[in-house]
């Protein structure tokens, strides 16, 4: 929070220089803006001709180069840059169009490099963002030789290119041609070893040329017998199953479950349903009360009987059928399991062999596929080569111009407009920085040590001359409250206004001073003891035939040139005529029994002397009187000429009640604004309007203005 303020009035101190300083921000701006125009409009015109030109990097020409993959280089713009200024490429457009003679007459050009330079310089190189385009602009006084340029710029380009293209193609087939024959000799005598080694171990390969493995038909041999004897021992095993169920079973439970068991013997098939049907008819008859010894009884029964032993018979036949058939399948099942065991004894030495010779084989056929792609990559590009070659494309040929492109009036004139304002802010600043003057209230407090007693606006002249309540007196009025609060001794009441040179208001100030004292009901006196180049008698419009010295050198009663004035309570002495020696007059003891005399009769006494520095007449009125007081003009003096006056008061003995910043422009200088609101305020009371105002007699405060005169007024802008 304590911060915020500080912020603030650093930057109205910026505000306030750029204020203050605005005829020298104005006068460079107009030099440099003239100064730019002038230049621009004299400057001889030239047209500018543009072609735009597609570039295409070379292909590589990699045996082993991924397919549809393209390296990009990100200097390869800035090298075909290089590239188009070259001379291989501009000696040629200055043979072409014979710009050696032309400019030999036009600029006397006799050398071809300076030729060369000169048209090297008239070019400008631009990269398309994102693009393979470029552009070459060419500047020149001649419009139509502008767009020739850079028209043949652009095919001197591409020709080189197409050149330097088909030589690194050449270059680059003979490379690889080299390599596929190369690559061709390593896979013959990889072909060789192979075969040499298939011979060797005796491998039975059926594809040599594949990159099968020659071990994969033997597995498949391995795993077929495999195969056969899973199955065989499945299918002995099922045999085996239904041998001991119809061993385990009675001849009766097979014809029983005959259907159940799934036996295929088409004997019993055909004779088990008569049996049954010779049992039923046996069983219908008995049970219909037929003897057993009834003839239809007994053939019913003749005849299940008949049925019974071939079914008996069968049924062992049916035994011994079932027991071969299983001895047979147990006798397959041990052939395949002994196969088995060979083949898999077999493939284990064949694996043994054919190690050394599938590693042959392997490297053979990756040797074999390198050698197709190189051979495939070299007819390839065999073809292209008998295409024509387009490294440079000419997508706009530069056209004639019609209107100049230098100089740039617009941009010349906003460069102008804002390095004339850079360069007057610039040098705002610089003399600000360089000016050691006092400008603010801070600079008198801090190099000087002394409180402000009051800022004294610019154009404020005699307060006589006009209205008693008029806001220009407020300044004083403050000024001599402040000297009544400051002056540490009420005895003290004679005061001198000292300053550093002429001109700084310091009359002017003493007497508006005096004027304030004596409306406040001050019995008041003004004495100029300015010697020198009195004015007071001007401002009071008196005569100056007698004064101060008639007292100091005739005796004269000082009474007798007391003057009274049309202000109340105000009186004045003149200085009189000047004689010679006046500073032995003032350093003399009239001069302080004439103080001491003058203290018993006034409240106030006011002493205006000449500036302290080049005179010494200040030097005695300083030590002589009870109170001093520093006039300093508001940026006019440096600080070290100011700090001398501090000095020159203090080695006089005198003493220094505080300093009054005069002559404030308060217009420019903001910073000061809130010290003279006093005006606000009496034009809100009606005390005075801004028509009644009067305006000052001239910019310094030593303005001579006759009692007589009346003030002239003014509006309140002026001020």
């Amino acid at each position: 929070m304590t911060e915020q303020p500080a912020s603030k009035l650093h930057l109205l101190d910026y505000v306030r220089v750029l204020r203050v300083r605005w005829p020298i921000i104005l006068v460079i701006f107009l030099l440099v803006l003239v100064t730019t125009a002038t230049v621009t409009f004299l400057l001889p015109k030239q047209y500018e001709s543009t072609a735009l030109i597609q570039v295409q990097q070379n292909a590589d020409f990699e045996i082993f180069q991924q397919a549809g993959y393209r390296a990009t280089d990100p200097r390869f713009t800035t090298t075909q840059f290089e590239i188009i200024q070259s001379k291989q490429v501009l000696q040629p457009v200055i043979e072409k169009l014979k710009l050696e003679q032309a400019w030999a007459d036009r600029y006397e050009i006799k050398s071809r490099e300076v030729v060369y330079r000169k048209l090297k310089a008239m070019m400008t190189l631009r990269e398309e963002r994102n693009t393979d385009l470029i552009s070459i602009s060419v500047l020149s006084p001649d419009r139509e030789e502008a767009a020739n340029i850079a028209n043949s710029i652009a095919e001197s380009y591409q020709q080189a290119r197409v050149r330097e293209q088909q030589s690194w193609v050449s270059k680059s087939l003979a490379t690889l041609e080299a390599e596929v024959e190369k690559q061709r000799k390593k896979t013959e005598h990889l072909r060789d070893e192979a075969a040499r080694i298939r011979i060797q171990f005796g491998i039975n390969d059926l594809n040599p040329e594949s990159v099968e493995d020659p071990m994969q038909a033997n597995e498949r041999v391995l795993l077929s017998v495999e195969e056969e004897v899973s199955s065989q021992r499945l299918k002995t095993a099922a045999w085996r199953a239904k041998y001991d169920q119809l061993s385990q079973m009675s001849d009766e439970q097979i014809m029983r479950s005959i259907a159940t068991l799934e036996v295929q013997d088409q004997t019993v098939l055909q004779i088990l349903p008569l049996f049954q049907e010779a049992a039923s008819e046996e069983a219908r008859l008995l049970k219909a009360g037929y003897g057993g010894n009834h003839p239809m009884v007994l053939g019913a029964t003749a005849k299940r009987e008949n049925y019974w032993k071939q079914l008996t018979t069968q049924i062992v036949s049916l035994r011994k059928a079932l027991r071969a058939r299983l001895a047979t399948e147990e006798d397959s099942l041990r052939n395949l399991e002994e196969k088995l065991n060979e083949s898999r004894d077999a493939q284990q030495n064949a694996k043994t062999r054919a190690s050394s010779y599938y590693e042959a084989k392997n490297n053979y056929i990756q040797a074999k596929k390198v050698l197709e792609a190189a051979e495939t990559r070299f007819w390839t590009e065999m073809m292209q080569r008998s295409m024509p070659l387009n490294p440079a494309i000419i997508w706009e040929r530069a056209e004639v111009a019609e209107f100049p492109a230098r100089p740039r009036v617009a941009l010349n004139l906003a460069l102008g407009v804002f390095f004339g304002l850079l360069l007057g802010v610039g040098v705002a600043f610089l003399i600000e920085y360089l000016d050691t003057s006092v400008k603010t209230m801070e600079d008198i407090e801090t190099h000087f040590g002394l409180p402000v007693l009051a800022v004294v606006p610019k154009g404020i002249g005699v307060l006589m001359d006009m209205p008693p309540e008029a806001p220009d007196a407020e300044p004083y009025r403050i000024l001599r409250t402040n000297v009544e609060f400051n002056k540490k001794d009420p005895a003290a009441n004679v005061l001198t206004l000292v300053s550093g040179g002429p001109g700084e208001g310091k009359s002017t100030t003493l007497v508006n001073l005096a004027y304030s004292f004596a409306q406040s009901g001050y019995r008041t006196l003004v004495v100029d003891a300015d010697l020198r180049r009195p004015r007071q008698h001007q401002i009071f419009g008196v005569s100056n035939s007698r004064g101060l010295t008639d007292y100091l050198s005739k005796g004269v009663p000082i009474d007798e040139l007391t003057l009274t004035t049309k202000v109340e309570n105000l009186s004045f002495v003149p200085s009189g005529k000047l004689p010679p020696g006046a500073i032995a007059m003032l350093n003399s003891r009239r001069m302080l029994a004439l103080i001491t005399e003058l203290k018993t009769k006034f409240d106030m006494i006011l002493i205006d002397a000449p500036p302290i520095l080049g005179v010494s007449d200040s030097s005695v009125i300083v030590r002589a009187v009870d109170l001093t007081i520093i006039v300093i003009q508001h940026r006019r003096f440096p600080r070290s000429m100011l700090i001398r006056v501090k000095n020159a008061v203090i080695n006089a003995g005198g003493h220094l009640l505080g300093a009054v910043l005069n002559n404030v422009d308060i217009r420019l200088d903001q910073y000061y604004q809130y010290q003279t609101n006093y005006y606000g305020y009496h034009e809100k009371d009606g005390s005075l309007t801004p028509e009644a105002k009067p305006k000052a007699a001239g910019p310094t405060s030593t303005a001579v203005r006759p009692a007589t005169v009346p003030a002239r007024t003014h509006s309140r802008d002026e001020y």
